[in-house]
C-alpha cells in the first residue's frame, strides 16, 4: 500500500536523516546532486555548506530548491520526502554560528542513529576545506510532503 505522509510524519523524516538530494535549476535544466544537511526544527529551515561553485551560483540566481530524502529498506518498504523552500546565503557570525549547529546537529544524529563515535566533521563529510572558507546557507522551508510504501 502507497499513502501520503501526514505532514508530521514527513518532518520527522527530514529531521532524522542528514544525507539528501538537493535540487536546484541552473539554465532552466534540473541538477540533483547528493549533499549533508541538518534540519533546524526550531526555526524551520535546512542548513548546508558548499565551496564556491555551480550549486552556489545557480542558487544564488534561483533562489527556488528542494531537497529529497528517502529511507529504502527495500521496493515494498520505503519513506520518501520532498521538502520545497527557498536558497538564503548566510554571512559573517550567522553563518559560523549555523555551521556549528549543522556540525553538532549532524554529529548527534550519526552517533545515535549509526551508533559510532565522531571526533571531527571532517569524517562524515565529502569535503575539507583547508584555505577556502564554506560557504553556508540555509534552505526556508515553504512546504514538506511525502509518501510511503509497505506491504
Amino acid at each position: 500500500m502507497i499513502r501520503n505522509l501526514k505532514p508530521d510524519e514527513s518532518i520527522k523524516i527530514l529531521a532524522s536523516n542528514y544525507i539528501g538530494n538537493l535540487t536546484y535549476i541552473y539554465r532552466d535544466r534540473p541538477y540533483i546532486v547528493p549533499i549533508t544537511y541538518f534540519f533546524d526544527t526550531e526555526n524551520n529551515v535546512i542548513i548546508g555548506y558548499s565551496s564556491e561553485g555551480h550549486k552556489i551560483n545557480a542558487m544564488r540566481k534561483n533562489l527556488n530548491v528542494a531537497l529529497g530524502v528517502s529511507e529504502i529498506d527495500s521496493v515494498n518498504s520505503w519513506n520518501s520526502i520532498m521538502a520545497q523552500g527557498r536558497f538564503k546565503e548566510l554571512e559573517g557570525s550567522i553563518a559560523k554560528a549555523q555551521l556549528h549547529l549543522f556540525s553538532l546537529g549532524v554529529k548527534d544524529l550519526i552517533i545515535n542513529r549509526e551508533h559510532r563515535k565522531l571526533d571531527f566533521i571532517s569524517e562524515f563529510s565529502s569535503k575539507i576545506y583547508k584555505d577556502d572558507i564554506p560557504i553556508v546557507f540555509q534552505i526556508n522551508v515553504d512546504e514538506v510532503t511525502g509518501k510511503m510504501r509497505r506491504n
